[in-house]
């Protein structure tokens, strides 16, 4: 074990660098919070946890980590939130670390859910802040770094409505269905986000795409979900091997419904001028508590993940359940 510990741990994210050694950030409940730890042996031997509240006392608790590596690894990002968003930067594989970066002074909750590295080595964190009771209107954002993670620009993507309520789902709290971003950055500066927003409260969350092709100014809206998906959530982007390609997945309810979700896959072969239809990839029919012909009763976006081979094939997993308290399970699906 990384981290032999009674306290409850969650948020796990995992990187590979081109040389495979494998990054890992995840939470060790709010204090002592994030952690931080590398493999150069496939995973037989780690080095220490760095224990970041530790490190530098401040902030003194966290929550949420987003990781970002670039692709030699050398370079480690890890935003995480302590109701405002903070940054910490490894210019040396994880060896030393500079101390948080506090990214904004608005006094709302922020909350990362996305981070990526060009490989000219600028950094991105897509953003998502809300008030501290969730009410009202959310920020959906895009902060950017050409320095190494010394200082951070904002750039404000979006505004969605005040998000739906999920109390029609056992032990779901007002907030698990607030706006997310996904994000990915290719060669030549391109950047692709994708994120859902609504018009008003409890109107459908729609999926949309975003193009900047410097990391700075940004396409109009591209729509992604379909127009019978009512509330889509949880969206994650991976760029593929081809110029301009980017794949997005995320999960979406059938409209009318709040017990058929799918997980839904589009991609563009032209920097996101064009999209291919939606494929929906949860269409086995497998027996489960949780599932049906149209689709799971509920769905565990906080950890759906793609990742895109060397090869160029796609590999996706998600989570679903009868409620927010469960039962439920992991689902894996690979394809072009």
């Amino acid at each position: 074990f990384l981290s032999p510990s009674r306290r409850t741990q969650n948020d796990p994210m995992i990187e590979v660098a081109t040389d495979g050694a494998i990054y890992v950030a995840w939470l060790e409940q709010y204090r002592p919070g994030v952690m931080f730890s590398r493999s150069t042996d496939r995973g037989r031997t780690w080095s220490d946890p760095v224990v970041f509240t530790e490190l530098f006392r401040r902030p003194r608790w966290n929550d949420r980590p987003v990781l970002a590596i670039s692709d030699d690894g050398r370079h480690v990002y890890i935003a995480f939130n302590s109701s405002d968003s903070y940054i910490v930067a490894s210019p040396d594989y994880g060896a030393t670390w500079s101390p948080p970066v506090k990214t904004n002074d608005d006094g709302r909750y922020w909350f990362h859910s996305a981070g990526t590295v060009d490989p000219a080595g600028v950094v991105y964190f897509g953003t998502v802040d809300f008030s501290q009771d969730y009410t009202g209107p959310a920020n959906i954002g895009v902060l950017r770094s050409t320095d190494g993670g010394a200082s951070w620009s904002y750039t404000l993507l979006d505004v969605s409505a005040e998000m739906p309520d999920c109390g029609w789902a056992a032990g779901c709290y007002f907030g698990f269905l607030g706006s997310s971003i996904g994000l990915a950055a290719g060669d030549g500066g391109r950047v692709v986000a994708a994120y859902h927003r609504g018009k008003g409260r409890d109107e459908p969350q729609r999926m949309v795409a975003r193009v900047s092709t410097d990391g700075v100014t940004w396409g109009a809206r591209t729509a992604l979900s379909a127009g019978e998906l009512e509330h889509n959530n949880f969206p994650a982007v991976a760029v593929g091997p081809g110029s301009g390609d980017f794949r997005v997945v995320w999960q979406g309810n059938f409209d009318g419904r709040t017990d058929a979700w799918n997980t839904w896959y589009r991609r563009t072969t032209n920097g996101g001028a064009t999209w291919s239809a939606p494929v929906r990839l949860s269409d086995m029919t497998t027996a489960a508590p949780y599932r049906h012909a149209d689709g799971y009763r509920f769905p565990y976006g906080d950890y759906l993940e793609l990742a895109v081979g060397r090869d160029g094939w796609n590999h996706i997993i998600w989570g679903e359940g009868v409620s927010y308290t469960g039962p439920g399970g992991s689902w894996y699906t690979m394809g072009w």
